[in-house]
């Protein structure tokens, strides 16, 4: 069958004698992109709050419970990523990010309100499922709204409101903590204010957009792929038709079609497998993957012991971590104006070495005991090239790569790997750190960064663009 796919193109001239109804679209968009705030937010807080939470809970000679402090909500990744695969196959996009937002509630509460590490502990997984949940679904509700020349900038919205509440964590942080003397010790910080409440503040202010993400989800539409997929046409078709009119709608309507035609709705893991499918998943999956194994979010995990290592005191640490959250904000915005021009593959090829470079010099520096601004200056050169390539622009790939009809699975797949990885990650640096030191714990980041490069060198395709089904078509053929 011959598919006669909307020409990027021709939406391109169509777009300037008659614009689609971006008001609509970028309200839609960053509703849904609340989830990626709170996954910045939730990702972060915890950082601010580490060096007060682990004196409460009196885990600080312990590395291996921090590492379980710090990577408990990875585990509610994970879960959090299977149970978006199987709920937006059978109820869309729209209600398990409801679900979601309720979870981010609960969690952002618990988390302060335990007085038992366990229970903390807990919290921090439920939040972890609200995460792994919005992380695979709000990139791919944005994905199967935006209009093909459009849709890099649109998915990167949810990259930036990720950067803008890792950004808001780390203010909140440092708003709410009291000023910590150099000379004090740490059995008297345990009594502190930080150390009894401080921390707590900061888990708590998550609650306001928590519940607004919560309240505004319910105003947003259902996917117009997902109600196609569901037979629902013309529900489909009155979604399209605000987006761009009637005749973007027509034309959506076809291609949309044209993927789904003697298919049934129902999607079985085992989907993900067959012959044609199974090299576009493990695309994805490596994707994801290298975007937690290249190492950036130690740094913000982990952002006190990186900066007390260089020379920083507490204080210091804490306002180092609002430059480098603005660093990000700053080449976030570049990378939604580049990455329909530039296209995906070269921002990625980009990322992967640049950090390689960066992680060079990083350890190196610690190897040679440099302490202080060379220190500050490399992590926020490894920062913005990370907030221009890897982190928005893995994001767009894996909500465009996957065809229409095992999409909402395959994505779930790919994220479920992520949030693996990441927990791998966070939990390991810890006992990295210990053996390799900070200079060979970066240098190993810098090896995989190499790895990463040769595999989006060989792998990867261009995206950009291109409509959902005219990538499913090359990817598929």
């Amino acid at each position: 069958m011959t598919q006669n796919f909307y020409d990027p193109k021709t939406t391109t001239r169509r777009v300037k004698k008659r614009p689609f109804n971006l008001p609509y679209l970028l309200a839609l968009a960053f509703i849904s992109a609340l989830g990626g705030l709170l996954f910045g937010y939730d990702w972060v807080v915890i950082g601010g709050a580490k060096p007060f939470y682990e004196l409460y809970f009196e885990i600080k000679s312990s590395p291996q419970l921090q590492g379980w402090a710090m990577s408990s909500a990875l585990i509610g990744c994970i879960l959090g990523a299977l149970l978006a695969g199987f709920t937006s196959e059978k109820y869309g996009r729209k209600y398990p990010l409801i679900a979601a937002a309720f979870l981010f509630i609960v969690s952002a509460f618990g988390s302060g309100y335990a007085d038992n590490f366990s229970w903390f502990v807990f919290y921090r997984i439920l939040g972890g499922i609200g995460i792994g949940i919005a992380s695979t679904l709000s990139p791919l509700y944005i994905a199967e709204l935006a209009p093909a020349p459009l849709r890099g900038r649109f998915v990167s919205i949810n990259q930036l409101t990720i950067v803008i509440g890792i950004l808001a964590a780390q203010i909140v942080n440092y708003l709410i903590a009291e000023p910590v003397p150099e000379s004090m010790g740490i059995h008297e910080m345990k009594s502190t204010w930080n150390s009894l409440m401080g921390w707590r503040w900061m888990f708590w202010a998550e609650l306001v957009p928590a519940a607004a993400f919560f309240l505004l989800m319910f105003a947003v539409p259902k996917s117009p792929r997902f109600l196609m997929k569901m037979g629902k046409e013309i529900e489909a078709m009155k979604v399209l038709e605000k987006i761009g009119g009637r005749s973007y709608a027509e034309v959506e309507r076809g291609n949309i079609s044209a993927t789904l035609v003697d298919k049934l709705p129902k999607v079985h893991v085992k989907d993900l497998f067959q012959p044609k499918i199974k090299p576009i998943l493990l695309i994805g999956i490596g994707l994801a993957v290298f975007q937690q194994w290249c190492g950036i979010n130690v740094i913000f995990n982990y952002a006190d012991e990186i900066f007390t290592k260089a020379g920083y005191s507490v204080g210091e640490m804490l306002f180092n971590i609002i430059i480098t959250g603005s660093v990000n904000l700053v080449f976030t915005l570049l990378a939604m104006r580049f990455v329909d021009h530039w296209g995906r593959k070269r921002l990625m090829v980009l990322g992967a070495m640049g950090l390689a470079i960066i992680y060079l010099f990083l350890g190196l520096s610690y190897y040679l005991g440099w302490t202080g601004f060379p220190i500050l200056i490399l992590v926020i050169g490894a920062i913005a090239i990370y907030a221009m390539t890897l982190a928005p622009v893995t994001w767009v790939i894996l909500s465009e790569i996957f065809p229409n009809r095992i999409r909402g699975m395959a994505m779930s797949m790919a994220t479920l790997c992520l949030w693996i990885a990441s927990f791998a990650l966070t939990f390991s640096f810890p006992l990295l750190n210990s053996t390799l030191n900070a200079s060979g714990t970066f240098w190993l980041y810098g090896i995989i960064c190499l790895v990463g490069y040769l595999f989006i060198i060989k792998k990867l395709q261009e995206t950009k663009g291109k409509s959902l089904e005219e990538i499913e078509s090359e990817f598929l053929n």
